[in-house]
């Protein structure tokens, strides 16, 4: 007998050992995610989708890196924050009491993108407003070192789990921003990393995933701009060339003016080359316009959809709600008004009508740079030099944009006629009200646990 419980005892480690090698990611849809809603993309067009940066992390949060894009250059505390939109947080399970105050004296609290339970929320919201999914950012930058590589793993698995949960699209995108040259083989090492943790090439294993021409799709961001990158047009091309021999579609994020090679555009007619081998172009416009200069900058949407069609490449124009960067950069300069969702619904109407097959938002999450579509407060903390907030204007909704761009999304697929003036809602579809977010107390917020 004691020879068999020996054996079994051998037998039993050696499958805890086993279970122990399949990666977290591959089993978190039930295991974390509850019953998975299959749902698979097969294209990006007819998609709305958006840009996920999943970087904002507060102290106890696990990931050990503090008031992450939180903090200014004194911390995050009054006068000091980088942020310039408060999220509206009635609806997060778990929230993380600052230094900052309301008028009435009462604490506030934020999230942190470290939490299942924040990234859960986020795509619930994708769900109910009709958003199709998004890019999950990977900076180069950041998973370079250990710190980052670790955050935004957990935030990706969180994404991922939460996508199959509630039937989105989702897509890995590599922002190349701060890359040296050696940085080629981060990015090759980390996707090939990736595409086995996640099961990029099994529907069955991850049915969210978003594949584009017959392959899983891999987006790099920042090719072509004129800024004094420390990586060159040839460096991208290295990256696109062996993503596609590992079996990957490419979508390709390049400036503004990259078909004439404009202001913002390094002059390498390599650029055009490179583009042709992608699947999908998809150009930088964040802060390019605002709504009265915006109607003299359409046409050239419809000028690059153009260019693709006739080199073979998918175009994806990008929308974007506003922008705000005062307490980031120190200065005003540059903010755009939302004017109520006009601006953004300007954007995402021409856009179709230009003919576009697929939408980019910028940005799901963005309050660093204020353009965010996801629910942000109206009542916003005390202001003080260096961390002034900018609440949503008295005509909007927290969920505007949000259901701004769901609506986007219909239109989009010929679901419902096109309208070129902004589509008024019968009745607001926010799930916390305004007196609903009074009643909360102190004790009733989830902090630092």
């Amino acid at each position: 007998m004691s020879i068999m419980r020996k054996t079994f005892r051998m037998f039993f480690a050696m499958l805890l050992a086993t279970v122990s090698l399949v990666p977290f990611h591959a089993k978190a849809w039930k295991a974390e995610g509850g019953t998975a809603m299959r749902k698979e993309y097969n294209s990006y067009k007819g998609l709305v989708m958006a840009g996920y940066q999943g970087w904002f992390n507060a102290p106890g949060d696990g990931a050990g890196r503090g008031w992450y894009h939180y903090r200014g250059r004194d911390g995050f505390r009054p006068g000091s924050a980088s942020v310039d939109f408060w999220p509206e947080t009635g609806e997060y399970e778990k929230l993380y009491k600052t230094e900052f105050r309301f008028a009435d004296g009462s604490p506030a609290y934020t999230f942190s993108s470290y939490d299942y339970s924040t990234v859960d929320t986020h795509f619930r919201w994708m769900s109910e407003y009709g958003i199709d999914g998004v890019f999950m950012q990977r900076f180069v930058s950041e998973i370079s070192g250990e710190s980052g590589r670790r955050h935004f793993d957990k935030v990706l698995a969180n994404a991922m789990t939460a996508a199959n949960k509630y039937g989105r699209a989702i897509c890995v995108m590599y922002d190349l921003s701060g890359m040296k040259s050696a940085g080629r083989d981060t990015v090759l090492n980390d996707i090939r990393r990736v595409a086995d943790e996640f099961q990029l090439f099994n529907r069955d294993g991850n049915p969210s995933y978003l594949y584009h021409n017959g392959r899983p799709l891999v987006t790099l961001w920042g090719v072509g701009f004129n800024d004094g990158r420390r990586y060159t047009t040839a460096d991208a091309g290295y990256l696109v060339d062996s993503l596609k021999r590992m079996g990957f579609s490419v979508m390709l994020g390049v400036p503004t003016y990259w078909r004439d090679f404009g202001s913002d555009t390094e002059a390498d007619p390599r650029l055009h080359g490179l583009i042709r081998k992608c699947d999908v172009v998809m150009p930088w416009f964040v802060g390019r316009y605002d709504q009265r200069s915006y109607e003299g900058f359409k046409k050239r949407i419809g000028e690059d959809k153009a260019w693709a069609d006739a080199n073979g490449v998918d175009y994806a124009p990008l929308c974007f709600p506003g922008f705000s960067w005062a307490n980031l950069k120190g200065s005003s300069r540059g903010s755009i008004d939302r004017d109520g969702g006009r601006f953004f619904w300007s954007q995402l109407s021409a856009s179709i009508d230009a003919g576009a097959e697929m939408i980019y938002i910028a940005m799901f999450d963005e309050i660093d740079e204020g353009t965010a579509i996801f629910k942000c407060a109206k009542r916003v903390p005390e202001p003080a030099p260096g961390s002034t907030f900018v609440p949503i204007a008295p005509e909007d909704s927290s969920d505007n944009y949000l259901w701004l761009a769901g609506q986007a999304g219909r239109m989009l697929r010929g679901e419902v006629p096109l309208s070129m003036d902004m589509p008024v809602r019968e009745q607001t579809s926010q799930r916390v009200d305004e007196l609903t977010r009074n009643k909360l107390t102190r004790d009733e917020l989830t902090s630092n646990k």
